[in-house]
């Protein structure tokens, strides 16, 4: 199956600028399948809390045999090893990383740990932009948009 994954990260830690987070997490990812793409990195200004440094953020395609909750646990561990605490952060506050399973193939899911395709996808730029570069023609299962087609609307 061929997931979606946003990165984003406005701090920097012990792996270097935020850029160096970003590319730390993708490294880790390859433990969760197989990285088949990656975007360029994109220097986006903050949304929601905006008292905060700006975000470089990507989008990557991986390949992987992993379920979806799986693959989210797996995720939220990359995040949790670099150093992130979801617990105590401001919501859309400054991090190290972030990493937003945003599409698991054309699978529509709602639990109480994950919706897929990711709710709000469709209304940031920061995250299609990215996600066009690598994959203009993919489909949002439930708009029937491609990200190319969701990106010219906003």
């Amino acid at each position: 199956m061929t997931a979606a994954i946003a990165l984003g990260s406005n701090l920097p830690s012990s792996f270097g600028s935020p850029a160096d987070n970003l590319r730390e997490a993708l490294h880790r990812m390859a433990a969760l399948g197989n990285v088949k793409a990656v975007s360029s990195f994109h220097t986006t200004d903050p949304v929601g809390y905006l008292d905060q440094p700006q975000f470089v953020n990507a989008a990557a395609l991986l390949e992987t045999t992993l379920t979806p909750l799986e693959l989210l646990h797996g995720l939220l561990t990359i995040e949790r090893a670099m150093g992130r605490d979801r617990t105590s952060a401001p919501p859309k506050g400054p991090r190290i990383i972030d990493l937003d399973l945003l599409l698991y193939g054309d699978v529509i899911l709602t639990t109480p740990e994950l919706t897929l395709p990711h709710p709000a996808m469709h209304q940031r730029a920061f995250v299609l932009a990215p996600l066009a570069e690598i994959a203009p023609d993919l489909q949002h299962p439930t708009l029937h948009s491609t990200i190319a087609e969701l990106l010219s609307a906003l």
